[in-house]
């Protein structure tokens, strides 16, 4: 069994119900191998199948579960936001944000603990370094990716080789800034956000595979992102960088 320091798995849920059981085998498998943690189930409104009644009827099952129903979410950040901060008030050292449903591989947990426990205060999740891919997504998306990581370190001077995966781990300090920060992003350029007010932190990227069912990105997410991205880049422009 590998030992790490306190940790914790923060994962949203929306409609989920299609892959809740293998998504589930897959993370037991992983975490069977590690000493006790907790994964965190964060669900609210935007979710309208069965999931809540899984997530649960799961933590019911296995005490390492606990559900979070968060009906006062306006976003997807409001659910990333709440399932961090209620890791972060449970005290846990070590806390990861993964996606479900299949997107991201479970079994690159143990990597991103071993990460943040040699030193590093963030482990970004890269599909653009070797040993990490997103071959099983749609060309478009994996474009829009490397186009938006390209776009992202131009514009704001970062030199990450991915800046838009949502699988990352921070060390319990930073998890208390990224709390109390109000972010700018309202979807998923969320991402890209932490990455740039993080950039002057010890960091590592750690390799993922991901796989994207489907090539299609809201066009309110698309907006979102340009907003953002600009916000920053004129801030930087006038010499004002924020940072976390």
């Amino acid at each position: 069994m590998l030992y790490y320091k306190d940790w914790a798995l923060v994962i949203p849920m929306a409609n989920e119900e299609a892959d809740f059981k293998p998504f589930i085998e897959m993370i037991d498998l992983v975490i069977n191998e590690l000493n006790p943690g907790n994964i965190y189930f964060v669900v609210d409104n935007a979710s309208k199948d069965r999931t809540l009644e899984l997530c649960r009827e799961q933590c019911q099952k296995d005490f390492r579960y606990v559900t979070v129903w968060a009906p006062e979410n306006k976003n997807v950040v409001d659910a990333y936001i709440r399932g961090l901060r209620t890791a972060y008030e449970a005290g846990h050292e070590l806390i990861i944000e993964m996606d479900a449903g299949l997107s991201h591989d479970p079994r690159a947990i143990p990597m991103f603990l071993r990460v943040l426990n040699e030193g590093n205060e963030c482990a970004f999740g890269s599909r653009f370094i070797n040993g990490g891919s997103m071959g099983d997504s749609p060309f478009k998306r994996r474009m829009l990716s490397k186009a938006g990581t390209v776009l992202a370190n131009v514009l704001l001077g970062t030199k990450l080789y991915d800046m838009t995966s949502g699988f990352q781990g921070f060390h319990r300090d930073i998890v208390g800034k990224i709390i109390n920060y109000s972010m700018v992003s309202k979807a998923h350029f969320y991402q890209t956000e932490l990455r740039y007010l993080l950039r002057n932190k010890r960091i590592s990227e750690v390799p993922i595979h991901y796989s994207a069912p489907s090539p299609r990105v809201s066009p309110n997410a698309i907006k979102n992102a340009y907003k953002t991205l600009f916000y920053y880049f004129f801030l930087r422009l006038q010499g004002k960088t924020p940072k976390l």
